[in-house]
């Protein structure tokens, strides 16, 4: 199996190959994320990571209908023992589930290794040819696949998503693909694929037909996503209203549907809807309702109810039902900005702050500090058994942030 899929990841990235004499273009960055949090249960020490990213991109275009796309990341990490097994918060998100096959990670330790405080984990993460016809575009190999219009939770966006606390949203998460887009009329398209699973196997891979179009000078589309035996139907409508921004994103996930006995009681809808304006070009705003037709209504029921399909496979990671979430950047100076956005649970009054100040020392090089404030009840017992709330069974989590770009 090893050696299927190594020719595998082999065959993705030959075409790179053999054009060593040729002209690339080369980029990258090297992140550093320095973080300290504090567990929700009661006298926990304070703990940390250390997470090194260092990303390079390459992109080859022999002529205007055909590229070559290339991007490896290699992450070093200096973090708490338990955090190799275990996440910060209940709930996440698979990183990289949709991959025929995929390097081995970490590199250190490996399995046989016994767990320390230092891991090294590497990433091919884009591997792709993009050739164009007179028809269609066509995509082949590794490559992200992201859709939705709305600013904090996406609905229709189940391929690999970020969940609220992720630090480093730069890069979608690349996936293998076979794409096509076919131009329809002046902005519209029809964009139709196939998103393959471990081994190719179908019943942990996705098929998709979106289709998007211009009207009455508002952006619509309407996505058909079959992935992992589940059918989701999504829409998203995104357009302008007296200078402000508006968008309506929802998806309904028919869990699946073509087994001979379906569980119509699994299947769920989510929903987000908002609008945004900007206030003379320097202060942005926005705010987002979101129903998530999956989450749980009390907050006793949270735990048991990450059984369900939505949380197993549909990449849902909030936990309770109805969410507000604010949000604003502010340009201060020409090299500070200013930022913050809060996810207030409703149901359970629980929040998640997220406050940011950024610092541009040159045109390449970035400084930023922040947080993720927790507020909301605590687990009253020294352990995770029950939650109280959301929001307050997460850690407090404060970061720093380096960036440099070539």
């Amino acid at each position: 199996m090893k050696k299927i899929r190594g020719l595998i990841i082999f065959l993705m990235t030959i075409p790179l190959f053999g054009i060593a004499d040729a002209e690339f273009r080369v980029g990258g960055y090297y992140k550093n994320f320095s973080t300290v949090f504090n567990s929700p249960v009661p006298e926990a020490p304070m703990s940390g990571i250390v997470v090194n990213r260092l990303r390079l991109n390459l992109s080859y275009v022999p002529m205007d209908t055909l590229s070559f796309d290339f991007a490896y990341d290699f992450t070093p990490r200096v973090q708490d023992p338990l955090l190799f097994s275990q996440s910060l918060i209940a709930v996440g998100t698979p990183s990289s589930s949709y991959r025929i096959a995929d390097f081995d990670s970490p590199i250190y330790p490996s399995s046989e290794d016994p767990v320390g405080s230092v891991g090294i984990y590497h990433n091919l993460d884009r591997a792709s040819v993009q050739f164009s016809t007179d028809f269609a575009d066509f995509s082949v190999g590794r490559d992200a696949i992201a859709w939705g219009s709305a600013r904090v939770v996406n609905p229709t966006d189940v391929v690999a998503p970020y969940t609220y606390d992720q630090l480093d949203t730069e890069d979608r998460i690349g996936v293998d693909a076979i794409r096509v887009r076919i131009p329809v009329g002046v902005m519209g398209e029809i964009d139709a694929g196939y998103i393959a699973g471990t081994d190719f196997d179908f019943n942990k891979s996705a098929v998709f037909l979106r289709t998007q179009l211009n009207a009455a000078e508002t952006d619509f589309s309407i996505l058909l996503l079959e992935f992992q035996r589940d059918l989701l139907i999504g829409f998203d409508i995104a357009r302008g209203i007296g200078g402000a921004g508006f968008w309506l994103e929802a998806a309904y996930v028919l869990t699946e549907p073509f087994d001979d006995t379906p569980n119509a009681s699994d299947s769920y809808l989510r929903t987000s809807v908002g609008l945004d304006y900007s206030f003379g070009g320097e202060t942005y705003a926005f705010v987002e309702y979101h129903f998530n037709g999956a989450g749980a209504k009390k907050s006793e029921n949270y735990l048991t109810n990450l059984e369900q399909p939505a949380y197993t496979r549909g990449s849902v990671y909030l936990l309770g039902t109805h969410y507000l979430a604010p949000g604003f950047t502010r340009q201060v100076t020409p090299l500070i900005g200013l930022g913050g956005q809060l996810l207030f649970n409703l149901s359970d009054v629980s929040t998640w702050i997220a406050p940011q100040v950024s610092y541009n020392i040159a045109e390449d090089i970035h400084l930023a500090v922040g947080g993720l404030i927790s507020l909301g009840k605590r687990p009253e017992d020294g352990e995770l058994t029950e939650l109280r709330s959301e929001f307050g069974s997460y850690p407090n989590l404060f970061f720093s942030s380096f960036r440099v770009y070539f």
